[in-house]
């Protein structure tokens, strides 16, 4: 029966062969395009809650002018009688 290679990590030591400048050169700017895309997805979450805070009641009114069979007014849509 054959064995299964490891899963885990080879641990690294200390010294030892170093990668090579393309590599250092790719990590780098896989880190760089990580760091962007975390930093993308934080304003866009930010600018989503503020929409959906800001924007949620204008969008019930609106809702409710276009849906309704008689259309009714502005006015009469926000007035408590």
């Amino acid at each position: 029966m054959a064995s299964r290679p490891s899963l885990k990590p080879k641990p690294r030591g200390k010294g030892g062969k170093r990668g090579s400048a393309a590599a250092d050169d790719e990590q780098s700017t896989m880190a760089v395009a990580v760091r962007h895309a975390k930093e993308w997805s934080t304003m866009t979450m930010k600018a989503a809650k503020v929409a959906a805070h800001w924007g949620f009641i204008p969008l019930i009114i609106v809702v409710g002018m276009t849906s309704g069979d008689p259309k009714p007014s502005l006015f009469s849509l926000l007035s408590p009688v």
